[in-house]
């Protein structure tokens, strides 16, 4: 069998800054290739963990210029899945930015947040579990995830 290398995952957002300001200000993910096509009027941004293009798969945001309306279908896409270091400190972030934490990280180990497109984002703790704590032990599922 041939050997393949996952590349990227594309989304198509309505708002590319609004779509920025979550993945990088509020994931940390940074931008490493922009290219615009002025013929077929859209962006493609790649994003990453690691400032190095080359240092594993990447998340592709597709900016259609003259699509207004809302995409359908996120839940149908599933979801994008990033560990990090503390879950309930990113979650928190993630708050202080003004975005909902769909399903709280009430087992210090998953949470799920949504993209201004409704993308779900799944976040993981990085190796075991935190210890279970207030106040994400006790907040409720808001919305869908």
């Amino acid at each position: 069998m041939p050997r393949c290398q996952y590349l990227h995952t594309m989304v198509r957002v309505r708002d590319l800054d609004a779509a920025l300001r979550f993945f990088c200000d509020g994931l940390g993910l940074r931008e490493v290739r922009r290219t615009s096509h002025e013929a077929g009027r859209f962006t493609l941004v790649y994003l990453s963990a690691s400032d190095d293009p080359d240092d594993g798969p990447q998340l592709e945001l597709t900016h259609n210029w003259d699509h207004a309306d809302a995409y359908s279908g996120g839940r149908n896409f599933g979801h994008v899945a990033y560990e990090v270091d503390d879950i309930y400190a990113a979650c928190q972030h993630l708050i202080d930015l003004g975005y909902t934490i769909s399903r709280p990280p009430r087992d210090g180990r998953m949470a799920f947040v949504r993209s201004p497109d409704l993308i779900s984002v799944e976040l993981l703790q990085r190796g075991a579990a935190l210890a279970p704590a207030a106040p994400w032990t006790t907040l409720p599922n808001v919305g869908e995830w």
